[in-house]
């Protein structure tokens, strides 16, 4: 069983220079700011647990050229962006926002709700 530690990497991302980070879930590595060595330590065990994850979900890891994600925070705004790219080279960027992290809305023409798609 993997130890519990908490990880506050939004705050990470927001204190540095940068003011984002950026974790690679193929590499288990980052950019952007210089993670702690926890959270260094466990995004190379997300890296190691990917294929199983896959596995379970009925992929491959080798189906996925990039699998990234953003952080960033501005004070009490936190952003999330997802970003994906198949083998095949599609990719698609998907945006959240607060935490827990849920997508963005905003009013149509109409008044209705709706969620910003996924570029």
């Amino acid at each position: 069983m993997i130890g519990y530690c908490e990880m506050d990497v939004f705050g990470e991302a927001e204190r540095s220079a940068e003011g984002y980070m950026v974790v690679n879930f193929l590499t288990g590595r980052t950019s952007g700011a210089t993670p702690s060595e926890s959270l260094s330590h466990a995004v190379r065990l997300y890296a190691e647990a990917l294929p199983d994850l896959c596995e379970r979900h009925g992929a491959h890891v080798s189906d996925f050229q990039a699998l990234t994600a953003r952080y960033g925070s501005q004070g009490l705004q936190h952003e999330l962006i997802v970003t994906t790219k198949d083998r095949r080279g599609r990719e698609t960027h998907s945006r959240y926002v607060g935490v827990p992290g849920k997508r963005p809305r905003f009013l149509d023409p109409l008044g209705r709700i709706r969620r910003i798609r996924s570029a």
